[in-house]
């Protein structure tokens, strides 16, 4: 992904709304948005105008209400954000964010065995 391609937090927030909803009219992601914080539709419809011309988002254009998708998978962004925070913040190691992370909250039994899944699977590789 290039640096084009990596959203801003508002941008994120958007396309959070459209992988749960899958494709929409900006007046469900406004709705959604607004449920959340105040936000003018006129700024959510320029965020996703900008978005589309970023390579973020496509619209379908044949109907009256233009339809947005995003083009882009969730995993290829988590992917791109946490690469990009691990290297910048934990100075390459994954090890320091994942300590990190896991230090600053109590995590739920599902997300412990998920982990433990993990790292069963990639001692298995050794």
């Amino acid at each position: 992904m290039n640096k084009e391609l990596k959203p801003t937090d508002s941008e994120l927030e958007i396309l959070q709304i459209l992988w749960a909803a899958g494709p929409s009219t900006v007046r469900l992601v406004h709705e959604q948005l607004s449920e959340k914080k105040n936000v003018f539709y006129t700024t959510t419809l320029k965020t996703m105008q900008v978005m589309t011309e970023k390579g973020l988002l496509e619209r379908d254009t044949s109907s009256r209400s233009h339809i947005y998708s995003p083009k882009v998978n969730k995993e290829e962004i988590q992917t791109t954000l946490i690469t990009k925070l691990k290297d910048t913040v934990f100075g390459g190691s994954a090890s320091q964010l994942i300590i990190s992370a896991i230090g600053n909250q109590k995590p739920s039994k599902e997300d412990l065995e998920h982990i433990k899944l993990l790292i069963e699977k990639l001692t298995e590789d050794d």
